[in-house]
């Protein structure tokens, strides 16, 4: 892997979105069974300020600029699969970002310190309460994503998820991304961000253990100011698990691995074509190699549309 470009990514509605060094690329499967790649430049405040790629830094940044384009992904998803009219503008995906950071702190933050208090029979000790607090965070997450795993459209996105990590270990392992060699991959990947999360739960107990027990205000501002830092040193985490294969550090991920068990699902081999696309948009033509698949064209062909197949295609030549 060390001779190939890190690349990510992330499930969306009907499709998946990939990023590789400067771009992303959203791939959505339409009602008409045609593949469509939205190609974006991404231009990233780190290269403005080269300060923010330091260490323990560059996760915070990192963690904004995910959800920011994650967020304009699945509006574009939900457009080109035929369940939005039109994308969230601007003013729109500022007003969910912030909707979603607060009902993140309301759920993840406010919740179980407030219900720690419950421990004050057992002692008062801060520590103690701090670490009650964190478990209890902890069980109220494994319990959300158990929750939404259940859920019928969720599971459909879970399906893509597992078709972007197996795509992405089949190119990390140098194979031609066809839809054959992709499925023979595993559906669990260290970078995925399922094991982001878990590890900034399990860096949050430890970070907090030791902030005292003031009154309920001051605990939910403490937890929010600190979590820059609890997502930086979670970000060196799982960037040196998905570069490493040392032993110690392959087993401190493997509950994260497991978790991927809920928020994966094996693929369809339709949404492994969406994937390979969506990959091989976001990679220069000569990291794709030679025998991958061309499922754009394989689609419109089948839908015996020519037009088709030229406006399908474009996007990669952007």
């Amino acid at each position: 892997m060390s001779d190939r470009l890190t690349v990510g990514g992330q499930a969306v509605i009907e499709g998946v979105m990939m990023r590789g060094p400067g771009v992303t690329a959203t791939a959505v499967r339409t009602p008409e069974g045609k593949i469509e790649v939205e190609k974006k430049d991404v231009n990233s405040i780190a290269d403005r300020f080269p300060i923010l790629k330091k260490p323990f830094l560059r996760g915070t940044v990192a963690l904004i600029e995910s959800l920011v384009i994650g967020i304009r992904s699945l509006s574009y998803s939900a457009k080109m699969a035929g369940e939005e009219d039109e994308q969230l503008s601007d003013k729109e995906m500022a007003g969910t970002i912030i909707f979603a950071l607060v009902l993140a702190s309301i759920l993840f933050i406010a919740i179980p310190t407030g219900a720690a208090k419950l421990f004050h029979f057992i002692t008062e000790d801060p520590v103690f309460l701090n670490l009650m607090e964190g478990f209890l965070r902890l069980i109220i997450f494994l319990l959300y994503i158990w929750g939404i795993s259940r859920m019928k459209d969720i599971r459909r996105v879970f399906q893509y998820h597992g078709a972007e990590h197996k795509t992405i270990h089949c190119y990390e392992a140098g194979m031609p991304l066809t839809v054959e060699n992709v499925q023979g991959f595993s559906r669990l990947h260290p970078r995925c961000g399922t094991n982001f999360l878990l590890i900034v739960m399990l860096v949050s107990i430890f970070v907090f253990a030791f902030l005292g027990w003031p009154d309920l205000v001051s605990r939910i501002a403490s937890r929010i100011l600190l979590l820059p830092v609890v997502a930086g040193i979670s970000y060196e985490i799982i960037r040196l698990a998905g570069r490493s294969k040392n032993a110690i550090i392959q087993t401190a991920i493997m509950p994260g691995l497991w978790l991927q068990y809920l928020t994966t699902r094996p693929p369809e081999d339709e949404m492994v074509e969406v994937a390979i696309e969506s990959l091989k948009a976001v990679l220069p033509e000569e990291e794709i190699v030679e025998g991958s698949g061309n499922y754009l064209a394989q689609v419109t062909e089948e839908n015996g549309s020519e037009e088709n197949s030229v406006a399908a295609a474009a996007p990669l030549a952007e």
